[in-house]
């Protein structure tokens, strides 16, 4: 095992996500800069199939960890058996894929090779063959970059969206190796329950966004039975919220919403997810990796909301629907022509708060 970048794999019971293909093809790009070639981990049960994805989507090497014990993951067993992978092969980089599993894996593969972790990486360049990795902080406020000095492997998790998908190239193979894991685990999983239906804010191509504006139509009377400000405030933001749900489900999106709007109880965190608002994973950071944001209910507008741009500003195209039927989307830098002009009619034609 002679490459220096590891990539691992995170899947659930079989079926990889997506920004897994995304950190392969940014341990590419590293590979290339420190010389070598990828290798891939793969850790679980009766996953050889995502060992040959590995291979297609540009891994050099997957070293496969395949036992009855891995099957469901436990941090304790899957951080065991990544650590003594990365220790014997010298990995002098080991990204991963951000999610909530990766988050503790991350941290317990630290603790086990006493290394430093990187979280949430959206940029990176090689210096004098070390990783300067860039991170947002201050919730996306400010960005910052950091590096892991004599401790190896420097461990980085890259935010999903924030690098390009290799294309997947069939037939293309490596070297596979597989490895007698000892898994060790003081605990075991009971069962799985299903979430709520709906697209996933960490795969989605498109969100549909709300803000604290969603409560703000006097059109509506509520219940008699509802007294309380804030409840008939909850009540009217939560009709506001349909609209948008009603949008999200023909356009096939998820649905998002900004930092108030959440702080203010008009929408649920997704439990065991993402939140909603993003304060990591949602759409006010993620939407700035995706294709297209429809954004509806927000006071100011669209392109002068703080919060807002955070997510989006990477955006191939934004959508504001304005509280007023023919509110402006004011210019800003950088911001090209085209798009500026499209926002208008579009958020017109909708009609989703014409009235308010």
């Amino acid at each position: 095992m002679s490459n220096k970048v590891f990539a691992y794999i995170d899947h659930f019971q079989g079926t990889p996500t997506v920004s897994s293909w995304e950190t392969v093809g940014a341990a590419r790009k590293v590979a290339e800069a420190l010389g070598g070639g990828v290798t891939a981990v793969v850790v679980g049960h009766q996953v050889e199939g995502v060992a040959k994805e590995a291979f297609e989507h540009g891994a050099d090497e997957v070293l496969l960890a395949d036992a009855p014990g891995l099957k469901d993951y436990r941090a304790e067993a899957y951080a065991g058996v990544v650590a003594k992978l990365a220790s014997q092969g010298s990995a002098q980089v080991l990204l991963m894929p951000t999610s909530s599993r990766t988050r503790e894996l991350a941290a317990m593969v630290a603790v086990d090779l006493e290394t430093g972790v990187t979280p949430d990486g959206i940029g990176f360049e090689v210096k004098d063959g070390l990783v300067v990795v860039t991170r947002p902080i201050y919730a996306g406020k400010l960005l910052t970059k950091e590096v892991c000095g004599k401790a190896k492997p420097h461990i980085i998790t890259l935010r999903s969206r924030a690098f390009p998908k290799p294309e997947a190239t069939p037939g293309r193979s490596g070297t596979l190796t597989r490895v007698e894991p000892a898994v060790e685990a003081a605990t075991e999983v009971v069962e799985y329950k299903a979430a709520e239906s709906g697209v996933s804010l960490t795969d989605a191509a498109v969100i549909v966004s709300g803000g604290r504006g969603v409560s703000n139509n006097p059109k509506l009377t509520p219940p008699a039975d509802l007294k309380d400000e804030k409840q008939i405030e909850v009540w009217k933001a939560q009709q506001g919220f349909g609209l948008i749900r009603g949008l999200a489900s023909v356009l096939k999106a998820a649905v998002g919403a900004s930092r108030a709007a959440v702080d203010a109880g008009y929408v649920l965190r997704e439990p065991g997810g993402p939140d909603r608002q993003g304060r990591v994973a949602g759409p006010v950071h993620r939407l700035r990796h995706l294709r297209r944001h429809p954004a509806s209910g927000r006071d100011a507008d669209l392109q002068d909301h703080c919060r807002h741009q955070q997510g989006c500003r990477g955006a191939d195209l934004q959508v504001g629907a304005l509280r007023r039927r023919w509110g402006s989307v004011r210019h800003r830098p950088g911001l090209d022509a085209g798009t500026q002009a499209a926002s208008r009619p579009v958020a017109a034609s909708w009609g989703l708060c014409p009235s308010w």
